[in-house]
Order: structure tokens, then sequence, then C-alpha cells
């Protein structure tokens, strides 16, 4: 929230005449009425920064309610006094661990109740919104009578990205309030959609900006507000025969997305509207029972862990940041999109390349992600405006951070720091966004090798929110939290790891398309090896990956593991190294394993051979026998934070909660036996780590 609705809400304060009855004040909101007789309740939760429900809240609110229904007051406005918006959804900490369906029903029925309650007020009753609304938070605003948005404001139900649906009553409400098939769409995907998007679907009744919200709340309560009324056409898609017809396309496109076996929500969402959608009060019912059984899921503990993994690996970033202009030396796939991606964070970027057409390439595919992700015309002018071209490399000398992203030879990068060095500004990092070589190697020509960090980032830039920090025995610390800050600042994960050859990542998922490669030698159809992965939950197979990445760079990496791993890894196939002297290196030339159009894979027809669970096993298993590795190493000194990188720098199945909670959930004793018993079939390169023993 901006100063200018901190200062509204302070005047409004001033102006509203009595102040909340001292005998009877609340914890996590506050409430007063102004002069027309009207009470503004400012939600403004004690214990954090954003507002969440929580059964307390719920609880006070509910006491709130009964206040206003014995004041009577004119009208009753709801909305936040926090500048992260007006409400962040249900405290997602109170899912955690259920075991009984039960008993999440019963608590999730008191919850209705006191949402249904507020719908029921025969008062006049409007949220004003600004910022986010999410999940338990549109269904508060669903309950109003009206909606106002200031034109901050973002709508969402991002409940199935945790595994469950809506279940406040905004199963109900939404998709009788405006086009189901626009409500399905959203429940289904999680999408957000703005103030504008919001009005043009009927969500909100209005939209303004900060200073008129007052004139606003009036023409609402004193009916001069044009309402949004469901139409003609939702009462039709509601009906049953509808229903039926759209409900079996729903899950025709829902399992292009997700499988129903990983990902039930969405398969639940769609039943109880095709059961009950015609049926407001029997759709309300059913969903608390759907939401219970949702709850105690795998999928959903799971995703709910990989929520909380996220704000555990926010929270190492801290937030002093210092970093204002980054200069990136190398405007190919990697260092292009970085500097792409750090100047839409409102950093000054200077890109430097030996050539101008890579620049010109960042440049370009900057326009186009911009144009997706800034809504603003202007803002995506003023990102553009920040990503400078420096042919001369001359940002060098302002720059708070130089970011080296030349191609993985030692040799060219020693070179490149040579010519650096001498020009930073005193207090400047040095980052490498190496994938594989030891900054202990790469440190030895550097004047100040304490200066040097680790930066590797994952492609896509704009996509994966991992970033490895990596540190060496020489680097300073206060570098290092640097670092860590401005990889938060960044909108980005960092995970600090020590220098060893792959880091974390690049280790773990080495073994994976290398294995893969393996299987291609032994005529297994590329496309059933990927059918394998995508089958355990895997976002794409490694074939698939493999090209994604570059044969090149994936060659260059198994070749420097192997180094230090050797036997631990399966062996590189010599027609792999035909294919990358060929050229044919995957989606960056047109050809790889598979043909690629338009930045896809053409995979032509599915093999008729089935994956077996072996193959699953021969894929996925080295992953987590890998972490468990660069655990007893203290390469990562956590083993959350092992599976928060594995699924956000790869994608690795987040409903299974990362590779080591996948192991924990299928058994460490079953996981070892299967990894000995792959080991005595196809080599060494299986052998269970010692970790093992003491991994819990």
């Amino acid at each position: 929230m901006d100063s200018r609705i901190m200062d509204a809400l302070a005047d409004r304060v001033l102006e509203l005449g009595p102040q909340p009855d001292a005998s009877r004040p609340y914890r996590n909101f506050k409430l007063t009425r102004d002069a027309d007789g009207v009470a503004w309740l400012l939600f403004d939760r004690a214990d954090a920064s954003a507002n969440t429900l929580s059964a307390e809240v719920l609880e006070e609110f509910n006491t709130v309610l009964n206040a206003l229904e014995a004041e009577r007051p004119t009208g009753i406005v709801i909305r936040s006094a926090k500048s992260s918006g007006f409400i962040a959804g249900a405290d997602v900490n109170e899912f955690r661990g259920a075991t009984d369906a039960s008993l999440v029903e019963v608590a999730i029925g008191r919850a209705h109740a006191v949402i249904d309650r507020l719908e029921a007020l025969k008062i006049p009753t409007v949220a004003v919104i600004h910022g986010f609304c999410l999940g338990g938070g549109l269904e508060v605003a669903l309950a109003c009578q009206m909606r106002i948005a200031i034109d901050d404001a973002r709508f969402g139900f991002p409940e199935v990205m945790l595994g469950l649906h809506p279940g406040l009553g905004g199963t109900a409400r939404f998709t009788h309030l405006i086009n189901p098939m626009q409500a399905m769409t959203l429940m289904l995907t999680g999408k957000t959609i703005d103030a504008r998007r919001a009005k043009a679907l009927g969500l909100v009744d209005a939209v303004t900006q900060e200073r008129h919200v007052r004139n606003a709340v009036r023409d609402a309560v004193f009916g001069k507000l044009k309402r949004a009324k469901p139409g003609l056409i939702n009462t039709l898609l509601n009906s049953g025969p509808a229903r039926g017809f759209l409900a079996s396309r729903m899950r025709r496109e829902a399992e292009k997305a997700v499988p129903h076996e990983h990902y039930p929500a969405p398969y639940a969402l769609i039943r109880l509207w095709e059961k009950h959608g015609d049926n407001r009060a029997a759709m309300l019912a059913a969903e608390k029972a759907s939401f219970a059984r949702l709850m105690l899921t795998p999928t959903a503990q799971n995703l709910i862990r990989v929520f909380f993994l996220r704000e555990q690996m926010k929270k190492l970033a801290g937030t002093d940041n210092k970093v204002k202009h980054v200069h990136v030396i190398g405007a190919g796939a990697m260092g292009g999109d970085i500097a792409v991606w750090c100047a839409s964070r409102d950093l000054r970027v200077t890109l430097a390349d030996m050539k101008p057409e890579p620049i010109a390439g960042a440049i370009k595919r900057a326009a186009d992600l911009y144009g997706k992700i800034i809504r603003k015309r202007t803002d995506v002018r003023d990102a553009l405006d920040r990503l400078i071209p420096d042919l001369d490399g001359a940002g060098v000398r302002n720059a708070d951070l130089i970011i080296e992203a030349v191609p993985e030879k030692l040799d060219l990068k020693q070179k490149v720091y040579a010519g650096l060095e001498p020009r930073m500004k005193p207090g400047a990092i040095l980052a490498t966004n190496t994938s594989s070589i030891p900054l202990q190697d790469l440190r030895t020509t550097l004047h100040a090798p304490q200066r040097l960090v680790g930066l590797h980032f994952f492609n896509p830039v704009s996509r994966l929110q991992l970033v490895e920090v990596v540190s060496h025995d020489a680097a300073d610390p206060d570098m290092l939290r640097a670092a860590m800050a401005f990889v938060g600042a960044i909108d980005r994960l960092p995970l600090p790891v020590k220098s060893s050859p792959g880091f974390l990542v690049n280790r773990a998922l080495t073994p994976y398309m290398l294995e893969a490669m393996v299987m291609l030698d032994e005529k297994i159809d590329k496309t059933t090896i990927d059918a394998a992965a995508e089958r355990f939950g895997m976002p794409m197979g490694p074939i698939e990956l493999a090209d994604q990445v570059g044969l090149d760079i994936c060659l260059a990496v198994g070749d420097m593991l192997r180094t230090k791993f050797g036997d631990l890894l399966p062996p590189t196939p010599a027609w792999l190294r035909d294919m990358v002297a060929r050229g044919d290196l995957g989606r960056k030339t047109g050809k790889g394993f598979y043909v690629w159009r338009d930045g896809k894979a053409d995979k032509g027809a599915r093999a008729s051979t089935e994956p077996t669970p072996e193959m699953i096993d021969r894929l996925v298993l080295p992953m987590s026998n890998v972490c468990v590795a660069c655990l007893r190493e203290v390469i990562v000194d956590n083993a959350d934070t092992v599976d928060g990188a594995m699924i956000f720098g790869t994608g690795y199945a987040p409903f299974r909660g990362g590779p080591l909670n996948y192991a924990r959930q299928r058994g460490i004793e079953d996981v070892v036996s299967t990894l000995r018993n792959l080991a005595a079939k196809f080599g060494d390169r299986f052998a269970p780590d010692e970790g093992w023993a003491t991994f819990k």
C-alpha cells in the first residue's frame, strides 16, 4: 500500500467520530464509524505482515459481526490496513499434518458459518479491495453484497496450487456470480486477474482510485452504485445438461495438464460443480466434505510443505539489498536472460558481449517477456530503458555486482576476470554463473579471491525460481550475504551451497539425464523414457530436458563431474559426442533428440512400449541418492532446502515434496534395497550412498 492509501486511512480514522468501545477491543480488527453512520472495519492481523484467515481470526470476526448486527450501522465497509493487500487467503499453517477428515470438516464448517453470516446480514456490506485478494480473502469479498476494487487489486483462487479447491463457499458463490466457465477456469488454474478484468467479468462492481473510495462507498451504501448482476447465460451454463457437457470438456483439458492420480483437486472441483452447480445450498454443503477429503491427500500435504519450503528459502535472502547496478558479461541464452530478468526487477543493468548480435537478441527477448509479465506500457518502456547495451564494458566501473556468464571454459573465465578486476570499484561483487566449475579453480588467478561468489541461475531464468549462491573457503561472508540479499531482491530463492563439482542441482540432475542416454543405448524408445519420468510426475522427461538445456552443456557438465565422481555417473555414449560435434545441440539449434519448432519439441507418436517401474526407479532414485550424498558432504546443510532446491530449480514433481521427502514417504529401507538391486543389475553407479545410514 503506498503512502496515499495510508494517508487516506489515517484521514478516515480522524473523521469517523467515536472510536471503538474501549471495553471491547479487537486484536485483529479496527472498527469505526463515519459521519454517514457507516461502520468501517479494518482487518489488521496482529501477528503477521499480511492478513490471513486463521480459526482465531474468524472467531473474532464472528464476534465483530455480532456487534455490528446489534448496532445496525447504515452500512459496513470491510477493507485491509495492510500494505500487502486485502486478505492473502487462509492461514496455511492450520492445514499441516491433518489426519482426520471429520475434524477438518468440522473446522471448515465453523469457518463457513462465519462467512455465511456475513452474507446473510441485512445491512449493506461493501468490500474495498487493494492489492492481493486471494483464496479465503476472495471468499470473504464474495460474501459481501458489493465489491469495490482499487486499480492495483488482483484476484484469484490459488488453492489448486496446494492440492485443494476453495473451501469457504467460493465454489458456489463464484460460479453463480460470474460466467461459470470463467469461474471454473480461474479456480482450476489458480491464475490471478487484475481489477479491470474482474470488473469485466462481473466480479467487482466498481474500479476506482484511492482518492475516490469514500464517494464510491457512499454510492454503494445508498443504492447509487450500479451493481454487477448475473446474466441469463450464467443460469444456462449452470443448468444440468450444460454442466454435463462442459464438465467432460474440463476433464479432458485437465488431463492434458495434470493426471488425476497425482493432482486430484481439479477433478474434485469439476465433480462438485457437475453434481451441484444448479443448487447453491447443496454445493456449499458438499464443498466442505470435498475440501476435507482433499486436505488428507499426500498431494495436498506435500504441496503445503512446498509452500513452506518457499517461505523458508525466501527468509534466507534477508532484506538488506545494496545492489542497484548489475553488469552482465555474456549475452547468450543464460547471461542475456539474467540481464533481462534483473532489469524487470527495477535494477539498472549493463549487458556486455564481444558482438552486438547477442545483445540485440537479449533485448528482443526482453521486449517479448515484459509484454507478458508487466501490465503497464510505461512500465515496459522503463524496464527496457534499464537494460543498457554495453559493448565496451563501461558499466564495470560503476556496477555493484558483475555477473560473468561466458561459456564453461576455465581459461576463458579467468581471462575475463583478468580484464575485469582492475576496473571494479571497491566493494563490488564478482559473481560467476558457472554450472559446474569449482570456484576453488576459478579464483586462482584473482588478486582479491574473497570477492568471488557463485550465482548459478537456471534455464529458463524467468520461470525457475532457484539461484544457487556458491561459497568457497576464501569467500568474504559479507559478499555472500550481499549476494543472498540480491537474489531475494530480484524475486528469486537463494540456496547457499559450498563449491563442489556440479554444486547440488546439476550434480543431482546429471545422473537423471545420463541414465536416459544409457537407456537409449539399450534401444528403449526416447518417448517411453520421457513417459516414465512424466508418469512419476516430472514436468518433462530427461531426453526433452537434455534438448532444452543443450546437449553441449550436458556433455560438458557430465565430463566435468566424471573427473570427480567417476563410476558413480552413467557412462557417456560415444554417439552423444558425435551429435554435439555435428551441432545437433537441441532446442537452441532446432534439432537434438527431437526436432524443435516454435520452442516446442515435436515428439510425433508416442511409442507403444509402456514405461516400467524399474525405468522410473533408474531415473529418479539416483537423484535422491545424490541429495543424501550432498547432505553427508555438507554441500548443503539442510534437508528441507535440498528438497526446495530440486523443486524450484528443476521442477522435480512438487506433489512428491522433493527427492528426500519422496524417499521418506516411500521408506528409506525400500529405497536403499531398490538401489542395491539396481547396482547388482546395472553397475555401481546405483550403489546406495553411505549417508542413508544416518538420514531420517
